[in-house]
């Protein structure tokens, strides 16, 4: 039964926050006792953290860091970008996709997104690619895997490497199995609002031994091994810089946090997609807006629900719809603003509005519901009876 929201002449109180980090007793134990240990940065934890999250997506090499954009910066790095190169990357993504390009003295070159899956569309990659062209960095969008075979193939054909952005795909899927071992590199996110979280962290998983050890290097000042026990009893002081490095390195109370929270990991997958299935059925049948297309090639992470309105059939723009929910006391957010509208691409690269269509029309009616573990039924009925409650307000 929908939980009705009431019609208010002012903004409510928000009922249903965005996001709210799901943090347990077992998370606060685990952190406390790396507090009690007098080992507060990379460490044991750091290195159990490693291999838990290698076993649990299958890759043969994890990599800790401080955060997803310090992951796709080591990333590109690892596999040679540098000043001139080019890098092609999706214009319907966060801007931690394309900063990292330039950190390295590359270009990012913007493809267009597929109009049902809002991921990067590999016919608009094919048209990027140029003598300069070192890599390709496909965003799995909300937790929905991209199609991967044909950018493997276009990469394989041009010898390009395969760099994903996974902020958003833990535990996605893609042809059964788990994204993490299928690119290159694959960089995640652990971010507050992501699937589990060490509240600032990322991730970076390969099969290549090469390419992890250059990631670890660079993750620390560009360090010897040596580096990383020279405080331990297996340790000793001297160390060499063999490279001028950076300083990404991930903290064992980051790590304590996120240990526990990869236990949980498929819990909380199951209890997004529940919530995600109760929004399905609810707006499935609405002429207002358009639910969110799964692929039959893999399975949803379900890291954000973007529901796609359908303007024509309203009176009002999105921003107007936004607004209706957030007086109905419902926080939302919108992902993303497509990086060529941004100033920084237009004034630097020559992008400009109209370039990139589909990623244009999408940006223009979406809006990203709570969806979150923490979430109960009556939480969800909410959002629903407002969703329900705006749009008809709004319909012409």
């Amino acid at each position: 039964m929908l939980v009705e929201p009431r019609k208010l002449e002012r903004p409510a109180p928000i009922r249903v926050p965005f996001h709210v980090p799901s943090i347990g007793e077992e998370e606060i134990a685990e952190v406390v006792d790396t507090l009690r240990s007098g080992w507060l940065t990379s460490g044991p934890k750091v290195a159990r953290f490693e291999r838990a999250f290698a076993a649990a997506v299958g890759a043969r090499q994890a990599v800790a860091l401080n955060s997803g954009t310090a992951a796709l910066h080591l990333a590109l790095e690892a596999v040679g970008v540098g000043r001139g190169d080019e890098v092609v990357i999706p214009t319907y993504t966060f801007t931690a996709t394309g900063e990292v390009v330039t950190y390295l003295g590359a270009r990012p070159v913007l493809a267009d997104c597929g109009a049902d899956t809002l991921n990067i569309d590999v016919s608009t990659v094919e048209r990027c690619l140029t003598s300069r062209t070192k890599a390709i960095v496909p965003v799995h969008v909300a937790g929905q895997p991209c199609d991967m075979d044909p950018l493997l193939d276009l990469a394989r054909r041009r010898g390009l490497a395969i760099v994903e952005d996974a902020a958003h795909a833990l535990p996605t899927t893609y042809r059964g199995r788990l994204v993490g071992t299928i690119g290159d590199l694959t960089a995640f996110s652990f971010y507050a609002t992501k699937t589990i979280t060490t509240g600032e962290g990322g991730m970076l998983t390969t099969e290549r031994d090469d390419y992890a050890a250059r990631v670890k290097t660079m993750s620390l000042h560009g360090l010897s091994g040596d580096a990383w026990n020279r405080y331990s009893d297996k340790g000793r002081w001297y160390y060499e810089v063999v490279e001028f490095g950076f300083k990404y390195n991930l903290t064992d109370l980051a790590a304590a946090l996120g240990i526990r929270q990869l236990h949980r990991m498929f819990e909380f997958y199951q209890r997004r997609r529940a919530i995600a299935t109760m929004y399905m059925e609810a707006f499935a049948n609405l002429d207002t807006c358009a639910t969110p297309w799964e692929v039959p090639y893999g399975t949803h992470a379900w890291h954000l629900y973007i529901l796609s309105l359908n303007l024509a059939a309203l009176k009002t723009g999105r921003d107007a719809v936004v607004e209706g929910l957030r007086q109905r006391g419902v926080a939302t957010s919108v992902h993303f603003i497509p990086l060529h509208l941004h100033p920084v691409y237009c004034r630097t690269y020559g992008y400009k509005p109209g370039d990139f269509p589909a990623a244009e029309a999408a940006f223009a009616g979406v809006l990203s519901l709570p969806i979150y573990p923490g979430m109960t039924d009556d939480d969800v009925e909410y959002v629903i009876g407002a969703v329900l409650e705006t749009l008809r307000e709004a319909k012409r």
